[in-house]
């Protein structure tokens, strides 16, 4: 992810992330932000960063804010998608960069929130101009095993291999279909990334990375919650509109568990137990993600007490 930032001597092009895995606050510690920046006389508008959070059909499951925290302060890219429409990550970028620009306008600090890394990284980094994958190159390339995809991989391209998992059987075939689709290497791709904003603007970062443990207590009782706050009827109501479960909305986290509970293939209890686990696990795959792709300068708070006039001093001044 790009690190490079520019000297900016207008308060005009900052923007401030706080970013992480799922269940750390988050959303929590934006507000109190916006709260602290209001009594100073500062506008703040908050922009979602969440792969889920953008659809409108789940906002239970997916843990966004509530209406009367988004009267605190103007809060964008929260239910703006149906369900019936994928977000793609150039999607949420492209609006991610009108919202910005119209804080900016609006003598607003724009502060994105959220825990979806990719999202982030094509909003600051662009994305690689790869031209459509051969459908027949695909399908053979995704047929395979990840195993011999990995070795196909080790010979076709080197680099990119010793840069992964053995197990990372997506990256790898997306790597292989890449190569042989197009002729030119993911990484050689990567260089011509093109629409990044972080090289344009003064970037106050912020990785809430809270003790594990911590984390998935409250994934366990956050789910439980959901589930006495609607979010089985949240998924009824999705269930009936028939949509492809090829869907983001339809394969996000609880959706496919209290789905199965609605068929009467699981109880009560096992419900709780997989949604839980399945929450559990995306806060681990998110953990690991933001401390392995993240910028050295990106601000790491590990501690679940978050002083807010001390980490994020800067931004409660013009």
């Amino acid at each position: 992810m790009s690190t490079k930032k520019t000297p900016k001597s207008s308060s005009q092009d900052r923007l401030a992330l706080i970013a992480g895995p799922t269940a750390t606050g988050k959303s929590a510690i934006a507000l109190e932000l916006a709260e602290a920046r209001a009594k100073v006389k500062l506008d703040t508008w908050i922009i979602n960063a969440d792969s889920m959070q953008v659809y409108k059909d789940i906002p239970i499951l997916s843990a966004a804010p509530s209406e009367k925290e988004q009267k605190v302060c103007p809060h964008r890219l929260y239910g703006e998608w149906d369900g019936a429409d994928s977000c793609s990550a150039t999607d949420w970028a492209r609006r991610a960069k009108q919202a910005i620009a119209d804080a900016h306008k609006a003598g607003a600090l724009p502060v994105l929130v959220g825990g979806t890394g990719m999202y982030m990284k094509v909003l600051l980094e662009g994305i690689a101009p790869i031209p459509a994958i051969d459908p027949e190159i695909r399908e053979v390339t995704r047929s395979l095993d990840t195993q011999s995809a990995y070795a196909a991989l080790m010979i076709e391209d080197p680099q990119r291999a010793s840069e992964l998992e053995p197990g990372d059987s997506q990256r790898i075939a997306r790597a292989l279909e890449v190569k042989r689709s197009t002729g030119v290497t993911l990484g050689d791709w990567q260089l011509a990334k093109t629409g990044g904003i972080g090289d344009h603007i003064d970037l106050h970062a912020a990785v809430i990375l809270p003790e594990r443990q911590w984390v998935y207590d409250r994934c366990d009782q956050r789910f439980e919650a959901m589930l006495k706050d609607g979010a089985v009827a949240e998924v009824e109501a999705l269930l009936k509109r028939g949509l492809s479960p090829d869907l983001p909305v339809m394969r996000a986290i609880g959706v496919p568990e209290i789905a199965a509970f609605l068929a009467e293939e699981i109880n009560r209890e096992e419900l709780i137990s997989r949604g839980a686990q399945a929450t559990r696990n995306y806060a681990k795959r998110q953990f690991t993600w933001f401390r392995r792709q993240t910028p050295p300068e990106w601000t790491k708070i590990e501690s679940e007490n978050i002083d807010i006039k001390s980490f994020f001093a800067s931004l409660l001044r013009e």
